[in-house]
């Protein structure tokens, strides 16, 4: 039998437990301040006894592919050598903390933020979709599409971002291969039609991995993988399952030391954070001229179709368990599961059966502590994957619990010295 709290090697890192944060937007940004604000973040997690930590799409470019205001760019190596001091305030507990590494492509802000404008990369002309939701004014369409040069310079920059990510102290790099970002675009048979070599879309995967060996060494290498299962059913090009399995198959044939296996949509939708619909988050006038900032005289719209994908996507614990156990059937790399998981007799039931390690993203930002409880044995995070922390982020507005009940739960928690 596995525990959560077993040790377990990635890539040749040992982690002492397998509890992992999954990556989160920390809206943390780049400039003044950036670093602070990601050690308060992210420190409480390892300080918690948490075990692996991955900090959150980070941009890799020095200029678009920010799918939300206030992401974390790391392509500024004097910016990248300051976060060593968060590297070290995790190590300093015990705990490892890998990079995740990140490009919008076409999923940049401002295809959709009213208050910004910048480059939108395009793997292949965009689908009809799309360019219909521009033609009606909800997106602001302007993609260009990569030649076969910029593909492999994009890939240089994943790999140069990599090299000053383990000089700062980085245990390991990991690619934000869903949610609709880059990497996702080359997978998806929606987006990627091109005629040269990365028409196989595994291939930009392969070409990050070269140019990750080439700045950064042998350090553990892992990345997302999705299969398009929560596309909407008009959509025939998408990756099934079968097809996220091959890819993983491949990838960890190159050189992966893991793999998140995840089902997504073919769209930035409500399937990355399933749960209830945010009433609290939309009814907020604080947060209200973000959203019209953001979405112009549209934005009651964009809350009318969250209230139903919130139908549709019901959170499942585990729902990218099922996934996990196809892939790990046939990869002999660690494979890591998260999505809708709570509960800590979950946990260890996944653990062995389904992956090597597990994760929570959403959690963390009800209990920064979390991870205290959970392997002490406590029975289940407090979230209720209400959602009223992730919609806000949109704005620009940092990640953190904004139901009342739960927030009055964890204060009572740390009075009563549950994350001691």
């Amino acid at each position: 039998m596995v525990a959560l709290d077993d040790p377990v090697t990635v890539g040749g890192v040992r982690v002492p437990n397998r509890l992992y944060r999954a990556p989160l937007l920390e809206c943390a940004g780049t400039g003044e301040g950036a670093v602070d604000r990601l050690v308060s973040e992210l420190e409480p997690a390892a300080a918690s006894g948490v075990g692996l930590l991955f900090q959150g799409a980070s941009v890799v470019t020095a200029e678009g592919g920010c799918a939300v205001p206030n992401m974390t760019r790391v392509a500024d190596p004097a910016f990248v050598a300051e976060l060593s001091r968060l590297t070290g305030a995790v190590h300093d507990h015990g705990g490892r903390i890998f990079l995740q590494l990140a490009h919008g492509g076409l999923r940049s802000r401002s295809l959709w933020h009213r208050g910004y404008d910048g480059r939108q990369l395009a793997v292949s002309r965009p689908p009809a979709t799309v360019r219909a939701l521009d033609a009606v004014g909800l997106l602001d369409l302007d993609a260009e599409v990569l030649s076969t040069d910029e593909v492999a310079d994009l890939a240089e920059q994943f790999g140069r971002a990599a090299g000053q990510a383990v000089d700062a102290g980085y245990d390991g790099i990991h690619l934000s291969g869903a949610n609709m970002g880059i990497v996702q675009q080359f997978l998806s048979p929606q987006f990627n039609r091109r005629d040269d070599e990365y028409a196989d879309g595994v291939r930009f995967l392969e070409r990050i991995h070269d140019a990750v060996r080439a700045h950064a060494g042998d350090v553990p290498l892992l990345t997302k993988v999705p299969a398009e299962t929560a596309a909407p059913p008009w959509v025939r090009r998408r990756l099934s399952r079968d097809d996220a399995v091959d890819a993983c198959e491949r990838l960890a044939d190159y050189g992966y030391d893991a793999l998140v296996p995840v089902e997504v949509s073919t769209f930035w939708d409500t399937s990355i954070v399933r749960g209830a619909y945010p009433t609290r988050a939309w009814a907020d006038d604080g947060l209200r001229e973000g959203y019209r900032e953001a979405w112009g005289g549209w934005w009651r719209v964009v809350a009318a179709l969250n209230r139903w994908q919130a139908r549709r996507f019901t959170r499942e614990p585990g729902w990218n368990a099922g996934l996990c156990r196809q892939v790990r059937e046939r990869v002999e790399v660690p494979v890591l599961c998260e999505g809708g998981i709570r509960e800590r007799d979950h946990c260890d039931r996944l653990l062995g059966e389904a992956c090597a390690l597990v994760g929570m993203a959403r959690p963390f930002y009800a209990e920064p502590r979390l991870g205290k409880r959970l392997l002490d044995g406590g029975e289940r995070a407090l979230c209720r994957s209400c959602n009223n922390c992730t919609v806000p982020q949109v704005t620009g507005a940092e990640g953190r619990c904004r139901t009342p009940d739960v927030v009055r739960e964890r204060a009572r928690l740390e009075r009563d010295g549950e994350y001691d």
